[in-house]
């Protein structure tokens, strides 16, 4: 449990400093709280794409994952990221990633936050 919480608690800040950098990727809401709730919401469905449908993805491409020697997973980040963004929209969260390219620029600072986040953060193994 207190895995989950390290993982969703490192998305959510990972997602905030995207939206922070990128104008493609906004986040909306009338208050601080609404903005703040509504970040963790989509760091909660950001962490289901990843752990449902990421490892799909990555054995069909695996092939692909040779071929392009891993930067394939750029884009399965970008193409994650969008699905986030799609789901969201479907759940009426005020959240938005508005095309590829903010995609696979927001999908590389999520990365590097998220693994920050997880080398600060304690986890069960400690």
């Amino acid at each position: 449990m207190k895995n989950f919480v390290v993982k969703t608690i490192a998305n959510a800040a990972a997602l905030a400093v995207a939206i922070w950098l990128l104008k493609g990727i906004t986040l909306a809401g009338e208050t601080t709280a609404a903005k703040a709730i509504t970040l963790l919401v989509v760091a909660l469905l950001f962490g289901l794409v990843n752990f449902l449908v990421k490892p799909v993805v990555k054995l069909l491409s695996f092939p692909l994952f040779i071929l392009t020697l891993g930067l394939i997973t750029l884009v399965i980040n970008a193409l994650m990221l969008l699905l986030t963004s799609w789901l969201a929209g479907k759940f009426d969260l005020a959240f938005h990633v508005g095309g590829f390219g903010p995609a696979l620029v927001g999908g590389v600072i999520i990365s590097i936050v998220a693994w920050a986040m997880h080398v600060i953060l304690p986890d069960d193994k400690d």
